[in-house]
C-alpha cells in the first residue's frame, strides 16, 4: 500500500526522485526549505515511489503528504509524519519491523545509527518501554563489541578537581558587584532660558523670507572651472592694490552676471503681487549677500551695466566696510534687481538659495577647489573649480532660460578675455 510522507515546511526546493524510482530507507527524496532552514527528507521505508504530489519550487501545505511510497509491508496502516521543525524524535513516536518473526520496534535515528555501524537491531536487546531499542542500547552494544567507553552525549561532563589537604574551600563569591563612585561631583546647570523681541535685520528677514516662500522656486547646479580667470586676477590684483583697491574674485562674477543680464533680461524682471504684469528693470542692481554682525543683510552695487571691473571692486570694498562698521543706510539696502550669495567665502560648494522678492533670481557660489580635471589632450591636470546653485522663480522663468543663462555667465569665466566683446 502507498506511504504518504507527511511535510511541515512550506517550500519544496530540490528533488531528488521521481515516480517509479526505487528508493531504501535514508535515500533522499527533496530538500525543503523553511524561513528558519534548509533540510533534507528522507525515505522512512523500502519501496517504489508512486505518486509525487509537489513539483521544484512548490509551495507545500503543512500536514499534506509529500510522496506516495509504495511497500510490500501492508499490515501496518497508520500514517507517520517526519516534523522537520524537531529534529529530536522522541521516545514514544516508533517503527516496527519484523525480523526473525520479532517485531523490533526503534526510531529512525536509531536505525540509521545501527545501520552506521553494521549492526542488527535483532541483536540488540532493548531496554526501552516495550522493548523499544534506544540510543544508549546501540552505544551499550558497541561499548561490549570493541571494548571502548563511548559518552552518551558529545560535551563530556567537567569535574572540579578535589580540594587539597588543609585548605579550606573557597568562600561564594557575591554576585552583587559595588556600585562605583563617582570621581567628580556632577556640575549643577544654572543656565536661564532667555527671550528677545525681534528687531532690525532680524525682523526684516522674517517678513522678506516669509514673502520668499510663496515663491515657487527651482533649482539649477553646475560647474565652473576658473583656471585661467585665476591667473588673469593673480596679474590684476597689483595694480588695484596700487590704486588702493583690493580685487577679489566676486567684480568678476557680478560683471559677467550684468553681461548675461543684457541678454536675458527677464532675470533682472520683477512680477507685480496680483501676478499679472513683469516690469523689466534697465538697471543691473546686483546685490551681495554678506555676513555681518547685524546677521545677513544684502546691499547692491547700483548700476553694473555701467561700471568696469574696477569700479565694481571699488565700490564693494566700500559696501563691506559700511556693513563692518554698521553703517549701511537704506540706499545701499534697497532697489535689487538680481542677487549672488557668496557662500563659499564661509564653506561649502552647493547651496539652495532663496529668491529675495520682488527679484526673480538668485545664484550661490560655491568655494573655490583645486581639483583634477581631463584637459583637451586627455591629460589629467590642476584646476581651479567652482559650483554654482541658481534658484528661479518659475512662475516666470523656465529652466531653459536659466541654463542658457548659466552657460553664457559660465563662458565669460571660464574664458575672461570674451568679456573684452560686450563691455561698453
Amino acid at each position: 500500500m502507498p506511504w504518504p510522507v507527511i511535510l511541515s515546511v512550506p517550500l519544496a526546493t530540490h528533488r531528488y526522485v521521481k515516480e517509479g524510482d526505487t528508493v531504501s530507507q535514508f535515500d533522499s527524496i527533496c530538500e525543503v526549505q523553511s524561513d528558519k532552514a534548509s533540510v533534507t527528507i528522507t525515505s522512512r521505508y523500502d519501496g517504489v515511489i508512486s505518486k509525487l504530489y509537489y513539483n521544484v519550487d512548490d509551495t507545500a501545505i503543512v500536514g499534506k503528504p509529500l510522496v506516495d511510497i509504495e511497500t510490500e509491508a501492508v499490515k501496518v496502516g497508520a500514517l507517520e509524519e517526519d516534523v522537520l521543525e524537531a529534529p529530536a524524535v522522541s521516545h514514544d513516536e516508533h517503527t516496527h519491523q519484523e525480523i526473525k518473526g520479532q517485531k523490533t520496534m526503534a526510531t529512525p535515528a536509531v536505525r540509521k545509527l545501527a545501520m552506521e555501524n553494521n549492526i542488527k537491531l535483532s541483536e540488540v536487546v532493548g531496554t526501552g518501554r516495550d522493548g523499544r531499542i534506544l540510543k544508549e542500547d546501540i552505544l551499550n552494544y558497541l561499548s561490549k563489541q570493541t571494548g571502548a567507553i563511548l559518552p552518551l552525549s558529545p560535551t563530556p561532563e567537567i569535574v572540579p578537581p578535589p580540594p587539597q589537604a588543609g585548605t579550606a574551600p573557597p568562600k561564594p563569591k557575591d554576585k552583587t558587584l559595588p556600585v562605583p563612585k563617582p570621581a567628580v561631583a556632577k556640575p549643577v546647570f544654572t543656565g536661564k532660558d532667555r527671550t528677545e523681541p525681534l528687531k532690525g535685520f532680524h525682523k526684516a528677514m522674517v517678513k522678506t523670507m516669509s514673502a520668499a516662500l510663496k515663491i515657487p522656486h527651482f533649482g539649477y547646479c553646475d560647474e565652473i572651472e576658473l583656471t585661467q580667470l585665476v591667473k588673469l586676477r593673480e596679474e590684476l590684483k597689483p595694480m588695484a592694490e596700487s590704486r588702493g583697491v583690493r580685487l577679489s574674485y566676486m567684480p568678476f562674477f557680478i560683471k559677467a552676471a550684468s553681461l548675461g543680464l543684457l541678454h536675458y533680461p527677464i532675470l533682472n524682471a520683477s512680477l507685480d503681487d496680483s501676478c499679472q504684469n513683469i516690469t523689466y528693470k534697465a538697471s543691473h542692481n546686483i546685490g551681495l549677500a554678506m555676513d555681518t554682525q547685524q546677521g545677513l543683510i544684502v546691499p547692491n552695487v547700483k548700476n553694473v551695466q555701467m561700471l568696469s571691473i574696477f569700479d565694481i571692486a571699488a565700490e564693494l570694498n566700500r559696501l563691506q566696510t559700511l556693513g563692518a562698521t554698521r553703517q549701511l543706510g537704506t540706499s545701499e539696502l534697497t532697489g535689487g534687481t538680481f542677487t549672488i550669495s557668496n557662500i563659499g567665502s564661509i564653506g561649502g560648494t552647493y547651496a539652495k538659495p532663496v529668491i529675495l522678492p520682488p527679484e526673480v533670481a538668485i545664484g550661490a557660489l560655491g568655494k573655490i577647489q583645486a581639483l583634477p580635471r581631463f584637459n583637451a589632450k586627455g591629460e589629467v591636470v590642476k584646476a581651479h573649480v567652482m559650483n554654482v546653485s541658481w534658484s528661479a522663480d518659475h512662475r516666470i522663468i523656465d529652466g531653459a532660460t536659466m541654463s542658457r543663462f548659466s552657460n553664457l555667465w559660465k563662458s565669460y569665466l571660464e574664458n575672461p578675455a570674451s568679456m573684452l566683446m560686450d563691455l561698453k
